[in-house]
Parts: C-alpha cells; sequence; structure tokens
C-alpha cells in the first residue's frame, strides 16, 4: 500500500494528530498501528520550535510529511512527523503502537536494549508482553530499531513509512487529554489516544470519544490567550 503523501500532513497540526490514529508505522521489517499521538505548535512553549529556527529544530521547520526524530533526556529517539507548511514549527509525536507485524524481532531489540541497561549480575526480567512493546515513544523506536539517522527522511519514501488506516481503524473511537511528560502548556488537550486499547501509554486519558473537527484550541488563539509568546523551556 502506498504511504501517505506530503499532502496529508500539510495542513493543522491538531488535525493531523487526530487523522493519524489507526495509521501504520513501518521501519525495518516490522509495523505497528498507532493508538496514541500528541500535537506540538510552534506557537506554545512545549513544542521544540517555539524557540525559533535553530539546528536542532531545523526539520520541524522543513516540508511536511518528514520524519523529526530526537533524543529525549539523552537516552531514546522519538518519532514525529513535520507537519503544516514549510516555514511553520509543528509536528505530531507518535506516542504509541499497537504492534502489527515482525512482533518477534520487536521482542528481540527491546530486550536487547533492556539488556544493555541492566546492572552487572541482574537476574532476567519476565518475557515482554505484546502490549508492552509500543507503549511509550521510546519503547515504539526501539522496537522498530528507529535511530537519530533517520531524522529529516521522508514519511512517504522511507525508510520509515506511514500507511493509510484500513479496516475497524477508520472508526476507532478516540479520546483526548492533555499531553503528558512536559512541564509547559499542559492544560492543551492535545494527547489523541484510541479508546481502551491496552498498548496506549500511562496514564491513559479519560473522557468520551472525541468527533475529527473537536481536536482541541487553536494554537493562535492559546497564544492570544496568553499575551503572545513568552519564554519557557522545551519538552
Amino acid at each position: 500500500m502506498l504511504a501517505l503523501s506530503p499532502d496529508f500532513y500539510r495542513r493543522p497540526v491538531l488535525e493531523v494528530a487526530r487523522a493519524l490514529i489507526g495509521c501504520t508505522v513501518e521501519h525495518a521489517g516490522a509495523s505497528g498501528v498507532i493508538v496514541e499521538t500528541e500535537a506540538y505548535h510552534e506557537e506554545e512553549p512545549a513544542c521544540h520550535a517555539f524557540a525559533g529556527l535553530t539546528a536542532r529544530t531545523r526539520t520541524l521547520f522543513g516540508p511536511p510529511g518528514n520524519a523529526y526524530v530526537y533524543r529525549s533526556y539523552g537516552v531514546h529517539a522519538l518519532l514525529n512527523a513535520v507537519c503544516e507548511p514549510e516555514g511553520v514549527g509543528a509536528g505530531v509525536l507518535i506516542r504509541a503502537l499497537s504492534p502489527a507485524t515482525g512482533v518477534e524481532q520487536m521482542r528481540a531489540r527491546r530486550v536487547l536494549r533492556a539488556r544493555a541497561r541492566r546492572a552487572p549480575g541482574a537476574g532476567e526480567r519476565p518475557a515482554m508482553r505484546d502490549e508492552d512493546l509500543c507503549s511509550g515513544p521510546g519503547k515504539l523506536t526501539q522496537a522498530l530499531g528507529i535511530e537519530l539517522s533517520e531524522n529529516g527522511g521522508s514519511l512517504a519514501r522511507g525508510p520509515i513509512r506511514i500507511i493509510p488506516a484500513t479496516g475497524s481503524w477508520l472508526d476507532a473511537p478516540v479520546v483526548a487529554g492533555p499531553r503528558i511528560g512536559i512541564t509547559r502548556a499542559t492544560e492543551l488537550p492535545w494527547r489523541f489516544c484510541v479508546a481502551g486499547d491496552r498498548n496506549v501509554s500511562r496514564p491513559r486519558p479519560r473522557g468520551r470519544p472525541t468527533r475529527p473537527s473537536a481536536a482541541g484550541a487553536d494554537p493562535a488563539a492559546w497564544r492570544d490567550r496568553r499575551g503572545g509568546r513568552a519564554g519557557g523551556s522545551f519538552a
């Protein structure tokens, strides 16, 4: 199946964040269905692009439909999809997947990374459950073998590809809630998850499923309420 084209991402980041639910990420012989996303926009201080154009954020301000991969806390590579027209700093963080193909390969990659971090003499952990393989943004990049070298690559041509949703995933119920793991703009309901899916990272959001048109506050409106930009830290 053909991957999503750049035009899919060339629209408001909140629309893309919700529309990516049910789509499939493919890389290095494994794939998973997106069950959780978060939107980030240059107008709010949790987004890296809030700092403006820098060497780190250049990809975020680039063409839509590219991968923005960065290192979080010096440990995990996190995967984002660049959105909105070129020149606008916005992206969707892929937070969790439901493993689809190459599950044993995912498990082997996760176990290998876990062993590398384990203290000498520590015993083996219990077998990793399927729902724990990709239940977080750092876990899913480990499972799919995504590294920083993929930063700036096309999500249509690869090596990371995102495929349109099919079947029952087209109608998956989606709930929205505040983003997690950040300290700024924490009130924005820009996290989207498949309701009741066991692969969603914790804490899981509560609430009723949202309509596609009810994706949350517009970034410009949030800026206006705050009286314009102010200094802040990043996620």
